[in-house]
């Protein structure tokens, strides 16, 4: 989002100062730099080739952080070439499915896209042209954008340098400040965040009783929220002593250390994962199963819509142009995963449990076949949502695929030269000794590194076999398989009641795939705001949530990003830091204490011995 809002000033500003004049490079070469107005095709064109890399609904290339584990946590070597083929791969085999599912779901009418409709209705607004009647406190989207943004970047400097403890304010834990459960139950960062609230706006854009009542999976030896995996005794896993130099599983150190253990949140995550995948089948079944073939059906027949019919004056993309771009891709990562030894090559949880299964004790080879089949599903939705996206909006096909295949290419190198970068130039990145507000601590990459534990190198059967800790929660898929079927059921019985049929399973379950790396205060935020926002303003201030809505939401993750960069070049590059209170974190640091009896962490630890 904040793309599109910030190419739209700029693109306006470039059409003004550019010089006008036909430049002539080369005989039969001529181009200007200032072609004329800037458009609305244009905006639409620069967008989608700065999105071309990212998964749908944004974020950075997800093989990166294949590249982040081995380096940081596994503390292996991984070549530039290989990492840059990784992620290209990704990205371009998800582009090449998009090409040849074109035409099914993107050029029939029946097949309309709300996502693609919204972006166009917003693209559309924002080029419409502004008239403010006179008199009136109304301002411009533009003027309403650049004055917000201003506000948003100089406040990140308050939560983002000067006043850290604004991003939880977890006043629990300064009232209740010896109290191990009320840290627990109060902290943002590290517990259930039960009166956290945040005061940063980057936090915004970012199970009681199985813990204190049934100690369910010995929970309370281990933190209630933590990112780590544990020993027995609870301490932490030392993983790389359980990594041989084959990069594989040590079975006699395995079994020597003992098992692996999760906090109470993190396995109740995976419980919740698995209901998701299985409601979301017998969920679009049930309520949509009949809706899906009928449509595709209808788009075999149908006469094309006044969308298509304005697309037939552009030449169409050869389906062949797409097929190269399959067997390169393929080729390739076939390549990259024997010639150059890094294992074996979607659906996330789902393709990570089946690679489990079939090659256990190899952590790339589980991460690598993850992220070939999740973000080959991903980026080829992307693709599809954007090239539906150009239909709408009348973009000449052979310049789509000019712009996603160019953006794709250019996107990943960004991305692995960017994270190549950031690996060899901030030290002790992603570490445990950085402080639990630093930008650099990698929440995510965390939990990817996690996953390729519990899932590749140590193995789900050892996990959530019959031989692990957490059997029991392979019931979560038939759980989550029933759901829908009763909701489905009550729905056929009481068929007046509009309410039921909104009750969204999948939607409801797979909320919590967030957390982690997503903390309590994320989600207190994200409820208060949405709350605010989607609710209050959108029912009574429905003019200015349509006209201002989502510029403010892009100004201000504008405003975060841009004082972001300001604060790490001038200050953090320079080891230029502040200490005193504000600084020093949600001020809870016996929230991540265990409560089990008779454990000691040793002398180092602030955790009370029960």
């Amino acid at each position: 989002m904040e793309v599109k809002l910030l190419v739209w000033p700029l693109g306006h500003f470039l059409a003004r100062v550019l010089p006008r004049r036909t430049l002539r490079p080369a005989p039969g070469v001529e181009f200007s730099l200032n072609p004329g107005p800037f458009t609305v095709k244009e905006h639409v064109i620069i967008c989608i080739f700065a999105n071309a890399g990212f998964a749908f609904g944004g974020g950075n290339a997800y093989a990166v952080a294949v590249v982040d584990i081995v380096r940081v946590f596994y503390h292996r070597s991984f070549p530039f070439l290989a990492a840059w083929l990784l992620v290209v791969t990704t990205q371009v085999l998800g582009y090449g499915w998009a090409g040849l599912m074109r035409k099914y779901v993107v050029e029939p009418a029946h097949m309309w896209w709300p996502s693609a409709l919204a972006v166009a209705s917003l693209f559309r607004a924002m080029h419409e042209k502004e008239e403010v009647p006179m008199g009136s406190r109304q301002i411009s989207r533009f003027k309403f954008f650049v004055v917000a943004l201003i506000c948003s970047f100089a406040w990140y400097a308050v939560p983002g340098y000067l006043f850290p403890a604004l991003t939880s304010i977890s006043w629990v834990c300064w009232v209740f400040s010896k109290s191990v459960t009320a840290q627990q139950l109060g902290s943002g960062m590290k517990g259930l965040g039960l009166g956290a609230f945040t005061l940063d706006w980057s936090t915004v854009s970012s199970f009681l009783f199985t813990y204190w009542g049934f100690n369910l999976y010995n929970a309370k030896t281990f933190p209630i929220f933590s990112l780590h995996l544990f020993m027995s005794n609870g301490t932490k896993y030392n993983i790389p002593s359980i990594v041989n130099s084959q990069f594989e599983l040590d079975k006699d150190a395995y079994n020597q250390h003992g098992k692996v253990n999760l906090s109470i949140f993190f396995a109740l995550s995976y419980g919740l994962s698995f209901a998701t995948i299985a409601a979301t089948f017998t969920h679009v079944s049930l309520f949509y199963g009949k809706e899906i073939y009928h449509r595709f059906k209808a788009s075999q027949k149908e006469k094309p819509d006044i969308h298509t019919k304005l697309m037939e004056k552009y030449d169409d993309i050869p389906a062949w142009w797409f097929y190269p771009l399959m067997a390169l891709s393929v080729t390739v990562s076939l390549l990259l995963c024997t010639v150059l030894k890094h294992e074996t090559p979607g659906l996330n949880v789902i393709t990570e449990y089946a690679m489990g299964l079939i090659m256990p004790g190899y952590p790339v080879a589980n991460v690598c076949f993850k992220v070939y089949g999740y973000m080959s599903m991903s980026q080829a939705v992307a693709f599809l949502s954007d090239f539906k996206l150009g239909h709408y909006m009348k973009i000449p096909p052979k310049s789509m695929f000019l712009v996603q295949f160019v953006g794709t290419i250019v996107a990943s190198t960004v991305n692995i030269g960017t994270a190549w970068w950031l690996l060899g130039s901030i030290k002790d990145i992603c570490s445990d000794s950085l402080p639990p507000d630093s930008p650099w601590t990698c929440p995510s990459d965390r939990v990817f590194f996690d996953a390729s534990v519990i899932w590749g190198l140590v193995g789900p059967r050892r996990i959530f076999g019959s031989a692990g800790n957490y059997g029991a929660l392979n019931w979560y898929f038939l759980i989550g398989a029933a759901g829908p079927v009763i909701v489905y059921a009550l729905h056929r019985m009481f068929p007046n009641q509009r309410w039921i049929p909104l009750i969204n399973l999948p939607v409801l379950l797979g909320a919590t795939a967030s957390m982690p790396p997503a903390t309590a205060v994320n989600y207190n935020s994200w409820l208060f705001n949405g709350t605010i926002f989607s609710f209050f303003v959108f029912r009574y201030r429905k003019k200015w949530w349509t006209r201002y809505n989502y510029i403010l939401s892009a100004a201000l993750d504008a405003g975060v990003a841009f004082m972001g960069v300001v604060l790490y070049f001038s200050l953090t590059m320079e080891n230029k830091s502040i200490d005193w209170w504000g600084t020093a974190g949600e001020h809870c640091p016996l929230a991540s204490c265990p409560t089990a009896k008779g454990l000691d962490l040793g002398p180092d630890s602030v955790c009370p011995v029960f």
